[in-house]
């Protein structure tokens, strides 16, 4: 038995039957494109018969998508199996995926058909697909509730019929792990020709088991998992295809299989989906979820810093991200808040940490969420003497709708008086430019922001601007009456912070690439 196994995506079928996310053509094709990224071994492209939309959509991902086989669902009807084979024939390899279900409340009320009458649906649909294709998927719907009998039967004849995969749903989500284990594997021990197909599991999350049952399926014999990413599907969903991934992934060493799946665009794929579908993803969602890589409690923060395989299982880059965040938040730790000031640029020692770190505490029992700028204005308030090797001692601005803008500045750079001039595309242009010239560097200007403190018409202007420079990000915040000079207040409050930043980087190698991020859930 082979340790590899496959992944087939439904997320553009069963996925798109969850009420209020059906998608158009463009929107499922862009999804293709990134599940063929993700290397997924067969995307579900739809279901051809249930309209016109449906059946363009499906020819348009098997005429594009090259790397994937590409499957179209059909009832155990002619007209159903040669619609889904019209859509996907011109496929680099097509798959055709029919079905009908098996289990005693099924066959009684939906079907009304006896044992008898379906097996020859069986055989007479499945015969019919593998005339048109040789690539064939057979589905004994509500399998976890029918029959192991009766379903034995039901498979032989099946792969006798031509089928080549054979997927057994969980199609309401009802059994549990062990349970839908112990199917898979008497299916394997009992059914003659077995060997001749792959075992496949399709597992509905009703109960939240979808990922369990799937893995323990794999674990008795099962060797394709149909998935959606980010669990989307009818009702509660369809196991996600990045939970298995990653578990087989992570816990290799007892499940010993692998997938082929490319899982570091797991991340890009999630947020794809759920933008077209509209369908948040929750924030403490397993793998993909905001708060999957996020640590707030202190007792978390400190051991991440220290070693990140405390508490990660695995890396955020193995999925796609970048870096793990520690939010800054009431359980977070001093030595995490200790960090985070490093990363503002502000060096301070232990004799105003425990006081800034006390308001902090304070500040984090009233307010959800603690941004970088309210820790600067608490570092700012307690009054720590930072040296502040760029003052600003005045300010000239020479501006008009047909003339230059020029700005002229007398300034103090390490204790020696500095005065510059220099024109811009605008006043604030021509102020940083200046400035720049100055300190003889230039950072990246990321974000520009002014806010009236009060609505009064002479209210002081606030100004708060980020700057890149190596890589790390800056916050100046100033106000004034003149928003002028608040701008030149806030960037060479940024550009102080660059300067201590960089006296103190010998002290700072060691320190952790996590990032301290000011939102929760980034």
């Amino acid at each position: 038995m082979s340790n590899r196994v496959l992944i087939f995506d439904t997320t553009l079928r069963d996925g798109e039957q969850s009420p209020g996310a059906s998608m158009n053509q463009e929107e499922k094709l862009s999804i293709a494109r990134l599940l063929q990224e993700l290397k997924v071994d067969i995307i579900e492209a739809g279901f051809p018969i249930a309209s016109k939309g449906d059946f363009n959509s499906v020819q348009a991902i098997a005429r594009e998508i090259k790397d994937c086989q590409i499957a179209g669902l059909a009832r155990a009807k002619h007209e159903d199996i040669e619609t889904a084979w019209n859509a996907v024939k011109e496929a680099k390899n097509p798959r055709i995926h029919t079905f009908i279900a098996t289990s005693p409340i099924h066959m009684q009320y939906k079907l009304k058909l006896t044992e008898d009458q379906v097996l020859e649906k069986i055989k007479d649909s499945v015969s019919f697909a593998r005339n048109l294709c040789p690539n064939i998927e057979w589905s004994c719907e509500d399998g976890g509730r029918s029959s192991i009998d009766f379903l034995y039967r039901c498979i032989e004849l099946a792969i006798s019929s031509g089928a080549t995969t054979i997927n057994i749903p969980d199609t309401v989500g009802y059994t549990l792990p062990y349970e839908f284990g112990e199917i898979i594997k008497k299916v394997k021990n009992n059914v003659p020709n077995i060997d001749n197909a792959i075992i496949s599991v399709h597992c509905h999350n009703d109960l939240g088991l979808a990922v369990a049952n799937s893995l323990n399926a794999v674990e008795n014999g099962a060797r394709q998992i149909e998935c959606t990413i980010n669990g989307l599907g009818e009702r509660a969903g369809n196991a996600a295809l990045e939970e298995v991934v990653m578990a087989m992934k992570v816990r290799s060493d007892l499940l010993k299989v692998h997938t082929e799946i490319n899982t570091e665009s797991i991340s890009k794929t999630s947020k794809l989906v759920s933008s077209i579908t509209g369908f948040p993803v929750q924030p403490n969602k397993a793998i993909v979820g905001a708060n999957a890589f996020a640590h707030e409690s202190g007792i978390h923060q400190d051991g991440v810093l220290k070693n990140v395989e405390t508490y990660e299982i695995m890396s955020p880059e193995s999925i796609g991200l970048k870096k793990s965040s520690l939010v800054l938040g009431k359980h977070s730790g001093k030595h995490a808040f200790k960090e985070k000031l490093k990363i503002l640029g502000y060096d301070v020692g232990d004799n105003y940490i425990n006081e800034i770190f006390a308001k902090f505490k304070m500040l984090a029992d009233k307010k959800k969420d603690v941004y970088d700028e309210d820790i600067i204005a608490l570092v700012d308030d307690t009054h720590i003497n930072q040296i502040n090797t760029l003052k600003l001692l005045n300010l000239s601005i020479m501006s008009g709708t047909n003339s230059k803008h020029v700005a002229s500045l007398e300034l103090d750079f390490k204790g020696e008086i500095k005065e510059i001039s220099g024109s811009g595309n605008g006043p604030v242009d021509a102020v940083f430019s200046c400035i720049a010239k100055v300190v003889g560097f230039s950072p990246k200007l990321k974000l520009y922001n002014i806010n009236a403190i009060t609505p009064d018409s002479d209210a002081q202007g606030e100004v708060a601007v980020k700057l890149e420079y190596l890589n790390k990000e800056f916050i100046g915040k100033a106000s004034d009456i003149d928003i002028i000079v608040a701008s030149a207040k806030s960037y060479i409050n940024a550009i102080n912070k660059i300067i201590n930043f960089e006296k103190n980087s010998n002290m700072q190698e060691g320190v952790s690439e996590i990032s301290l991020t000011n939102m929760k859930g980034i």
